[in-house]
């Protein structure tokens, strides 16, 4: 039987696992960051609605520079943040993965490098590894925060093309500091990306008002979580006009289907609604924060809809208790720490059972 290495695959691939979560048929999956509220029937119906009218028309490409979808979604960026951005500033694509795709294709690519710092979202640099793009590793505090001062001395040190800073940080749920993100774009010499796919649930506010006067500074987002649309895939990037321009060298010709721009549409519609379950999620991770706490555990600072909780001697005997319990968490590959997406009062209720039995039995 042939095996992937068995093929001519180029030397950076090999050896590699692609990204993913188990999907496993629990009671209660808390361990990939969706939103647990479905959307709303009302909604249901007008993406029928929008998706119907598409229909009509889908012997013909959809527009291929998706005016009306960037043009809503720099109205809700400006309506959430009170930063006013436009069309010009916008662009969309297949999830907010293929928008990191996209800006590695255009700003990066082989003899160039990116840097992140870990443990961060994973696609970053499994992304620089599939477009060619040299990886390098930048380190965090023992609180998962980025040093500046270390992080700016390896940006100087290392020239890297590109700069990831997430924020809210997934898998730790740690927010980065608009000082901290100024520093570290002073001493880049190349592009900065700020990944705001959890912003919506962030306690504090989004970086976009960075984004005057800085034309090599991108923010990233989705329509994932806040909207609860993971399974839309719509991505999207706030940037100066030129950024969206570049991108547009690399993108795929009709790239967003008329379904996913209508889809897409009828959600931003429904913005507010959407919106007061992001209210209702914080609420619910803020709890998960204090019975963990209560419990004992190691719980880092959270501005996503998720937890990091720990520490544990053996984190994948724990990963297994809670599942014997009808719980699956997510085994982040942080040692000593699992991740608990904030789900329905009901979904954290059993998790929280689960915990305390899983905690009890540790210790007997």
């Amino acid at each position: 039987m042939t095996r992937i290495d068995d093929l001519p695959i180029r030397d950076e691939l090999r050896g590699k696992s692609p990204y993913g979560a188990p999907q496993l048929d629990v009671p209660v999956r808390l361990n990939t960051n969706e939103n647990p509220y479905p959307l709303p029937e009302p909604l249901v119906q007008r993406i029928g609605e929008r998706v119907t009218e598409a229909a009509r028309h889908l012997n013909r490409y959809p527009d291929r520079d998706a005016v009306e979808l960037r043009t809503e979604l720099a109205a809700y960026l400006t309506k959430t943040t009170g930063h006013e951005v436009g069309l010009a500033n916008v662009w969309a694509a297949n999830g907010s993965n293929e928008i990191i795709q996209q800006l590695l294709q255009t700003f990066g690519g082989p003899g160039r490098t990116a840097i992140g710092f870990d443990p961060s979202y994973s696609m970053h640099s499994i992304i620089s590894r599939g477009t060619g793009t040299g990886w390098i590793s930048g380190a965090r505090n023992d609180d998962f925060t980025i040093d500046a001062e270390r992080a700016v001395e390896q940006i100087r040190e290392l020239a890297p093309d590109v700069v990831f800073i997430c924020s809210p940080n997934n898998p730790t749920g740690t927010a980065v500091g608009r000082e901290t993100v100024l520093e570290l774009y002073e001493a880049a010499p190349g592009m900065v990306v700020v990944d705001e796919a959890y912003n919506e649930f962030s306690h504090g506010d989004s970086l976009l008002d960075l984004l005057d006067g800085r034309p090599n500074l991108v923010i990233t987002r989705t329509m994932s979580k806040a909207f609860g649309a993971a399974g839309l895939r719509l991505g999207y990037l706030a940037a100066d006009p030129a950024v969206v321009d570049a991108v547009q060298l690399v993108r795929l010709p009709y790239h967003l289907s008329s379904v996913t721009q209508a889809t897409a549409l009828a959600a931003l519609e429904y913005t507010d609604t959407l919106l007061a379950y992001v209210q209702q999620l914080k609420g619910e991770r803020d709890r998960l924060v204090t019975e963990l706490e209560a419990l004992g555990c190691e719980v880092t600072a959270s501005d996503a809809n998720f937890v990091q909780f720990g520490r544990f001697e053996d984190a994948h005997a724990t990963w297994q208790r809670l599942l014997d319990h009808g719980v699956l968490v997510r085994d982040n590959g942080v040692p000593g720490f699992l991740r608990v997406t904030a789900g329905t009062p009901d979904e954290n209720d059993a998790f929280l059972d689960a915990i305390r039995a899983t905690v009890k039995e540790n210790s007997a």
